[in-house]
């Protein structure tokens, strides 16, 4: 007999001895954790390290914050398995180019609720420390995408400089604006300026005007419309490029089919759309990654042409080298 061939059946007469003489046990007696692995992906853009970070999710109601009908919102929303409220992602994304470390928006901290204000840990768990941070760029100063400037009532991120379209400074840090505001806004400008007024009055704030580069192979591009100064980042390295996108897109599963749906967030919805189509229509098919604040975690992928409408390929799950 080949030894193999003694090793199986000496193996196999052990296995039948045992069970025959042990009765079965389960084995999945200890409690469920029911959560989630630390919320980070990393990918390599060029020479440039991407990690997306999580801030959590927030389930929003939007069969009544898109601007169609809810019926139609509903439909929509079955053909890819959800239902309202869609639990929906918050994400940031860390830019290490070698020379400068950039993250883009911050997450929600505590102005957003329970179930977000975790990019901290994500990013402490991605192998960084939020004082190793350079440069904050925020997309729009909504509160959850600037809340996570601060923690414990102090600079989250002590040595960075952060930045925003002057635009977005000008209406949202605006005491006049607040003073103006419906009731139910008046929290959007309060987190704005809780969150960046510590920044301002530390000299760590510095802001843009429109197009700009930020830091070499970062760039501010102008997509204004969600708010008047909302921006988008352009990452480039040897040829490679992605666009950080914040929000021109909230739910994918219906603003991907008909991309002429607006949220009751954006500040104005002809130009939402516009610079959604505008954006989107630049990238689809093209090799450009795109990275969305709002599309399920990490939210990087590429746009392809689909009808009307468009389709999203998220990124493959890649294993960078440990």
């Amino acid at each position: 007999m080949k030894p193999y061939t003694l090793l199986f059946a000496v193996l196999s007469a052990a296995v039948v001895s045992i069970t025959a003489v042990a009765p079965p046990q389960a084995l999945a007696s200890a409690p469920m954790v029911k959560t989630q692995a630390p919320g980070y992906f990393r990918m390599m853009l060029g020479s440039f390290e991407v990690t997306a970070l999580s801030d959590g999710t927030v389930k929003l109601p939007v069969d009544q914050l898109l601007k169609t009908s809810p019926e139609r919102v509903k439909s929509m929303l079955a053909k890819s398995q959800l239902s309202t409220p869609v639990e929906t992602s918050v994400n940031a994304f860390l830019i290490n180019t070698g020379d400068k470390l950039v993250l883009i928006d911050t997450g929600a901290g505590a102005l957003f609720g329970p179930t977000l204000g975790n990019l901290l840990a994500n990013l402490k768990a991605s192998g960084y420390q939020p004082e190793q941070v350079d440069e904050i760029y925020i997309t729009h100063l909504h509160p959850d995408h600037a809340g996570g400037l601060m923690s414990n009532g102090a600079m989250a991120f002590p040595n960075a400089i952060v930045r925003a379209d002057q635009r977005d400074v000008d209406f949202w840090l605006s005491e006049d604006n607040l003073n103006k505001a419906a009731e139910g806004d008046k929290d959007f400008f309060k987190g704005a300026m809780a969150s960046v007024n510590p920044y301002i009055k530390a000299g760590h704030f510095k802001a843009f005007s429109g197009n700009t580069e930020l830091v070499p192979g970062i760039s501010a591009v102008s997509t204004h419309g969600h708010t008047a100064g909302h921006t988008s980042y352009l990452v480039q390295s040897d040829g490679q490029k992605m666009l950080v996108i914040g929000d021109l897109i909230h739910v994918g599963a219906v603003q991907l089919d008909d991309p002429s749906v607006t949220i009751a967030f954006d500040s104005d919805t002809k130009a939402a759309y516009a610079s959604r189509h505008k954006v989107f229509d630049a990238l689809a098919n093209s090799s450009e990654w795109i990275a969305a604040a709002h599309l399920s975690f990490p939210g990087i992928g590429h746009l392809r042409k689909d009808g009307k409408g468009y389709r999203f390929i998220a990124v493959n799950y890649n294993g960078l080298k440990s």
